[in-house]
C-alpha cells in the first residue's frame, strides 16, 4: 500500500502528533508498505530525509513552536509526479488539512483522518483569542472530520466527545503505539548520578510539552507545595516549552531551584532512563486525547496521579495503575503525593506490576493492527472521491466540488461560532 501522511507539525518539533506519526510510518514502512510524509519546512532539519516531503513555511507562527505552511498552490501535486497514493492520511483539520482533501481529490482516494488534538485549547497561540474564536475551531473541526471517510480518534473519550459535536463519518479507536518491550528496561541508577539526586530521594517527574495548555500552573502548584513538605522530594521535568520560565520562577521563589531538575527534551535511552529513574509519574492535563507519555511511564513500571480527564482516564485506573484524582484542588493533589511516598514497598511493588501488565495494549504491534484495519475498510468503502470517467470536464467538476465542500464548511463554522 502507498500511504500518503499529511500533518501541519512533524520533527524536530516533538509532541504526540509526531510521535504518532513517526510511529506508525516506521511500523507500516517495516511491514512493506510505502508511507510519504508530507509537512512543514522547519529549523533543524536534516538535510536527507527518506520519504519527507517539505513545504515553505512561516517558522515559530505567533511566538509558538509551531509551523505554518504556506499553501503554494500546484506545488504538492509536482512533487507527487511519480507518487500515486493508494490512500491519504491527514493529522491536522485546517492548513494543510485542506491539502489533503484536495489531494485526495485529484488522486481519487480515500481520506483518513486522526483527530489528533482538541484544538480549542490552543487558541491561546492566535491574536484574538475568544470564546467565538474557539467555537469556530470545534465547528470547523467537525465539519472537516465529516469531509473525510474514516476518522480515527485515539481514545473513547474523543470518539464519545467527537459524536457529540456532531462528527458523523465512521469512526474507530486507535490509540498511538509504545514500544512496550524498550521502555521495561532503563537504568534508574546512571540517571540518578547524572542528575546528582541524593540516595533515598523521592522523585516525581513529568515528560511533556511545557506549555499552559498541559495546565502547567497547576501542576507546578501541587509539586511545589509537595516538596515544601517533603524535603527529600525532587522534581523531575522533561520537555521544552513556553511555561518553562514560570516553573523556575516559582521553585526559586519558594527556595526549591536545587530539588528541580528541567532536563529538557530527552529521546531513545536517556528518556527511558529517566522514567527509571522517578518514583511517581504525575500529570496534570485536562486537554489529552491520548496520554502517550502516562502508557511509557507504565512501562516503566511507574505509578501515576492524574487529573481525571478524556484521553487519561484510558490509561490510568484509579486504585490499580496510580490515582485519577476527580476532584481538582492542589491539596488533594498533594496528599495523593504523600500517599505514594509513604506507601508500604510491597503495595508500591502492586502498582509497578498492574501498570506494566496494563500498558501491552498499547504496544506498537497492537495499534499498527488496528490502524491497517481502518485503512482497509476505507479502501473498500465507497468513498466520496471515486473517479467516474477521465473528460476534462468531470475532472474539473470534482474540484469545484472540493473547493465547495471547503468553503461551505468554513461558513458553516463562522456561523456556528456567531449564533
Amino acid at each position: 500500500m502507498d500511504i500518503l501522511m499529511m500533518s501541519n507539525t512533524y520533527r524536530p518539533f516533538v509532541g504526540g502528533v509526531e510521535r504518532s506519526i513517526e510511529m506508525f510510518s516506521a511500523r507500516l514502512r517495516a511491514a512493506g508498505h510505502r508511507v510519504v510524509i508530507v509537512v512543514p519546512d522547519s529549523p533543524g532539519t536534516l538535510e536527507e530525509e527518506t520519504d519527507i516531503l517539505r513545504m515553505p513555511a512561516i517558522q515559530r507562527f505567533n511566538g509558538s513552536d509551531f509551523s505554518m505552511e504556506l499553501p503554494i498552490p500546484g506545488m504538492l501535486e509536482a512533487r507527487l509526479k511519480h507518487f500515486r497514493p493508494n490512500l491519504v492520511h491527514s493529522h491536522h483539520p485546517f492548513l494543510i488539512g485542506d491539502t489533503a482533501l484536495r489531494i485526495a481529490s485529484r488522486f481519487q482516494v480515500p481520506v483518513v483522518f486522526t483527530f489528533h488534538s482538541f484544538l480549542e485549547h490552543y487558541t491561546h497561540y492566535v491574536p484574538g483569542d475568544s470564546q467565538t474564536l474557539k467555537r469556530f475551531i470545534v465547528a470547523l473541526s467537525t465539519g472537516y472530520a465529516n469531509l473525510c471517510d474514516q476518522v480515527i480518534a485515539p481514545s473513547e473519550s474523543v470518539r464519545d466527545e467527537i459524536i457529540r459535536r456532531g462528527v458523523q463519518s465512521p469512526i474507530s479507536v486507535v490509540p498511538t503505539g509504545i514500544d512496550v518491550i524498550a521502555f521495561k528496561t532503563g537504568d534508574r541508577d546512571r540517571f540518578r548520578v547524572r542528575e546528582q539526586i541524593p540516595r533515598g530521594a523521592f522523585v516525581i517527574g513529568l515528560v511533556s510539552r511545557i506549555a499552559p495548555e498541559k495546565n502547567i500552573s497547576f501542576l507546578v502548584k501541587a509539586v511545589s507545595e509537595y516538596l515544601s513538605r517533603n524535603t527529600r522530594a525532587h522534581f523531575f521535568l522533561v520537555g521544552q516549552g513556553s511555561s518553562v520560565g514560570e516553573v523556575k520562577q516559582v521553585f526559586e521563589n519558594r527556595g526549591m531551584g536545587a530539588r528541580l531538575h528541567v532536563l529538557g527534551t530527552l529521546q531513545h535511552q536517556d528518556l527511558i532512563d529517566a522514567y527509571h529513574a522517578l518514583d511517581l509519574f504525575v500529570y496534570s492535563s485536562l486537554s489529552e486525547t491520548q496520554g502517550i507519555v502516562l502508557a511509557e511511564a507504565m512501562a516503566a513500571g511507574l505509578p501515576i496521579v492524574a487529573l481525571d480527564a478524556p484521553g487519561v482516564r484510558e490509561v490510568v485506573r484509579d486504585g490499580i495503575t496510580g490515582r485519577l484524582l476527580t476532584g481538582r484542588s492542589v491539596e488533594s493533589f498533594v496528599n495523593a503525593l504523600a500517599e505514594f511516598a509513604e506507601m508500604p514497598e510491597s503495595d508500591k511493588k502492586g502498582f509497578s506490576q498492574r501498570a506494566t501488565s496494563a500498558v501491552e495494549q498499547f504496544s506498537e504491534e497492537v495499534t499498527t493492527s488496528k490502524l491497517l484495519a481502518v485503512y482497509q475498510v476505507a479502501l473498500k468503502g465507497s468513498y466520496r472521491h471515486r473517479r467516474m470517467d477521465d473528460s476534462l470536464w468531470k475532472e474539473a467538476k470534482r474540484w469545484l466540488s472540493k473547493e465547495w465542500e471547503l468553503i461551505s464548511n468554513m461558513a458553516h463554522a463562522t456561523n456556528s461560532a456567531i449564533e
